[in-house]
């Protein structure tokens, strides 16, 4: 039980630092990681029938997405940064859903939608990564 304790707070200190030392395109991609890990850990709690369990890492996997909302610049974002902000309503929809009648199918979707947003996100080359980075300094 204390090295679980241990090994939380060890996730927490690490997970704090590299936070303070990403750049914002990193910074998308922890977030986009997060996301889908409490999706995943979700599926396994509905597996498990831990519904409390389950609510709380599809809680966490919205307030993720949420924090995905806040990160789009509306206006210099145009037209890709309104369709991120309807898609990501749209996936903590499903995601509230999926809570509800306990569906994984649902959670699965969210995932696939994350794992495209990801893939998308992780192929910006670097040098255009770099320019944004500079630009928002």
């Amino acid at each position: 039980m204390h090295n679980s304790v241990a090994m939380n707070q060890y996730k927490q200190v690490g997970t704090k630092v590299a936070v303070d030392v990403a750049d914002p395109h990193h910074l998308i991609q922890m977030l986009l990681d997060g996301a889908l890990e409490k999706i995943n850990s979700a599926k396994y709690q509905m597996l498990q029938n831990n519904i409390a369990r389950k609510g709380e890492d599809v809680s966490k996997a919205i307030s993720i997405i949420d924090g995905l909302v806040t990160s789009l610049d509306m206006e210099k974002g145009g037209e890709i940064a309104e369709n991120l902000f309807s898609l990501y309503d749209y996936m903590q929809r499903k995601l509230l859903e999926a809570n509800m009648s306990n569906n994984m199918d649902l959670l699965d979707e969210v995932a696939g939608l994350l794992n495209e947003i990801k893939a998308g996100w992780s192929a910006i080359p670097q040098d255009v990564r770099k320019e944004f980075s500079d630009k928002n300094k």
